[in-house]
């Protein structure tokens, strides 16, 4: 086996994440490089597309225990179960629900800035899909019905300490959304 020598030069941040690593793993400098290289050849795709990026909210989500993977299925049973023949949800379930809501609205306030940001987190979710259709309008595609009246009520009830609001047109399938300057000018 031919073993070829490389010289690298390190910033701060790469040389304190070298000395962590070698520190943590127990393994030489030279091992950790083979295994980073090996490891981003194997991953460039993800790493170099929106999906690294994606992956790294992701972990940021299920790690800090306040989100969980689910299912879309259980999701459907979920509101199934709250919902009456003709699809009128529950009082105490809206109820219960509206409280969630009031509390991302002061949770979101200084972390979404525009509509979009938003929709973003909510795409990432797995709750709808999104497309721009012009500087301040969205379509939103949701899994299904269901789903569009639970999340669009969230949606309404989560914007009202952000800086900007909103206006929701239901369409068969899909919801626009607008963005507007909101009343104080933000």
């Amino acid at each position: 086996m031919t073993i070829d020598r490389v010289t690298v030069s390190l910033d701060e941040d790469a040389k304190e994440a070298l000395e962590d690593l070698t520190e943590r793993t127990g393994h030489g400098q030279s091992e950790l490089f083979r295994r980073a290289l090996t490891f981003y050849a194997a991953n460039y795709k993800a790493a170099k597309t929106d999906a690294g990026t994606k992956l790294g909210d992701y972990h940021k989500m299920l790690s800090g225990g306040e989100h969980v993977l689910l299912d879309v299925d259980f999701l459907h049973c979920f509101l199934d179960y709250v919902t009456d023949s003709d699809g009128n949800p529950d009082p105490t379930f809206l109820e219960s629900a509206d409280q969630v809501s009031d509390y991302h609205a002061r949770e979101y306030d200084g972390e979404f800035a525009t509509l979009d940001e938003l929709l973003e987190w909510l795409s990432l979710c797995g709750f709808l899909s999104v497309r721009r259709s012009d500087e301040n309008r969205y379509h939103v595609v949701f899994p299904s019905d269901q789903i569009r009246w639970f999340m669009t009520r969230f949606i309404e009830l989560s914007v009202v300490d952000l800086p900007f609001d909103i206006e929701i047109e239901e369409g068969l399938t899909k919801v626009l959304i607008t963005e507007y300057e909101n009343e104080t000018g933000n």
